[in-house]
């Protein structure tokens, strides 16, 4: 037989966690589970264990040991080396390298490309395929990640809005390369859910799904964007907008409002109109109103000026408008919107160009630039 590379790829987190929880620092088991998974490659074909995760930490354990034998400078783990590993527990560990990979010491992109590592059991070349940089660099920062969380003990409860962000970080990644890092972090998110009973992670799943229903509906053809008002309603996934939907309303009637859940609240709002004309968008303002309270954040209330628009008139959105800084990501393209909608072409072509400009994708810059000529030939020449 073959090694069965999907069940390897679920149990190498597992046994990494079980190495760290035993007291092995980070980069010591990541470099001993990936010597049992060597060992693996080589004896399981003819041999396969009954017990794969036991047979996996068992051996991980040894060569963990061994190198702490080898090394002078550790000697004060040796009290450890004469132990027994003893059998596995059938318990999953996994929540434990959740928690180290999203720790506040690192930043946000090693905290990223620590837990496609390390939770995720991806290569550092695909999360560098992924991340469109050379091989080499991202294993430097694993490499700086895994030093940093080294010797990290969990003296206090973790904090589960932290690892939440970073797996929405991944996320938003989107896909590159070989690998879909969005179906990856809802993987991820999944394997969260399966062990923390928190509203909020079940947000953000839900959030993730009903995002992701959507995604063959964003392109054309040929590769330009479609606007959500624009996409092709028949070509989002309603299995996964149904499952995204059960899951929201299971963690909506425990009460515990959060971020995630109230932005899932606001795409099951879109995922429930037939119709572009048909969405609710005075419960979608109702919605950032909420979301607004929770994070008070610039990026939610430009968002919410747009639903203003749409529930209220263009002139409503501008006047809310008003109140934000124009230096925020897409405020001009907002801006352009509103003001293409109430009648102004000339003012909202120029914004379209503006926008185009500051776009922080090539996809993007495009639409809004297309944006821009279909106003200004509308006009004439200017």
């Amino acid at each position: 037989m073959s090694v069965d590379e999907a069940l390897v790829r679920v149990l190498t987190p597992q046994v990494l966690a079980v190495l760290v929880r035993r007291g092995a620092d980070f980069a010591a088991a990541e470099d001993a589970v990936q010597d049992a998974l060597v060992e693996a490659l080589r004896v399981w074909p003819a041999d396969p264990p009954r017990d794969p995760k036991g047979w996996l930490v068992t051996v991980a354990w040894r060569r963990f040991l061994d190198a702490t034998r080898a090394d002078v400078a550790r000697r004060r783990r040796e009290d450890l080396v004469d132990e027994e590993p003893g059998p596995v527990p059938d318990v999953d560990d996994t929540l434990r390298l959740y928690f180290l990979c999203a720790h506040p010491s690192l930043t946000p992109s090693s905290a990223v490309a620590l837990t496609l590592r390390a939770v995720g059991g991806l290569t550092t070349r695909q999360i560098a395929r992924a991340y469109l940089v050379p091989e080499a660099t991202m294993a430097q920062r694993i490499s700086r990640a895994k030093r940093t969380v080294s010797g990290v003990r969990f003296d206090r409860p973790a904090d589960v809005a932290t690892v939440l962000r970073v797996l929405y970080l991944v996320f938003n990644e989107g896909y590159s390369g070989d690998v879909d890092l969005a179906a990856e972090a809802i993987r991820l998110t999944r394997q969260l859910a399966a062990v923390v009973d928190h509203p909020e992670v079940a947000g953000l799943l839900a959030l993730m799904l009903l995002h992701h229903a959507r995604r063959d509906a964003r392109t054309a053809s040929d590769g330009s964007l479609v606007t959500l008002a624009d996409q092709d309603r028949g070509r989002w996934d309603t299995v996964m907008i149904a499952e995204g939907v059960v899951i929201l309303q299971a963690a909506l009637a425990r009460d515990r409002l959060g971020e995630f859940q109230a932005q899932a609240a606001v795409a099951a709002l879109h995922a429930d109109a037939p119709r572009a004309e048909e969405t609710d968008w005075v419960q979608i303002v109702e919605w950032y109103d909420e979301l607004v309270r929770l994070t008070d954040s610039p990026v939610v209330r430009l968002n919410r000026v747009v639903a203003v628009g749409e529930a209220d008139g263009p002139r409503a959105g501008l006047a809310a408008l008003a109140d934000l800084d124009p230096a925020l990501p897409r405020y001009p393209a907002v801006a352009a919107y509103l003001h293409e909608r109430d009648g102004d072409g000339t003012k909202a072509a120029r914004l379209y160009a503006e926008a185009a400009g500051r776009a922080p994708t090539l996809a993007e810059r495009d639409h809004l630039t297309r944006q821009a000529a279909r106003l200004n030939a509308r006009s004439g020449p200017t």
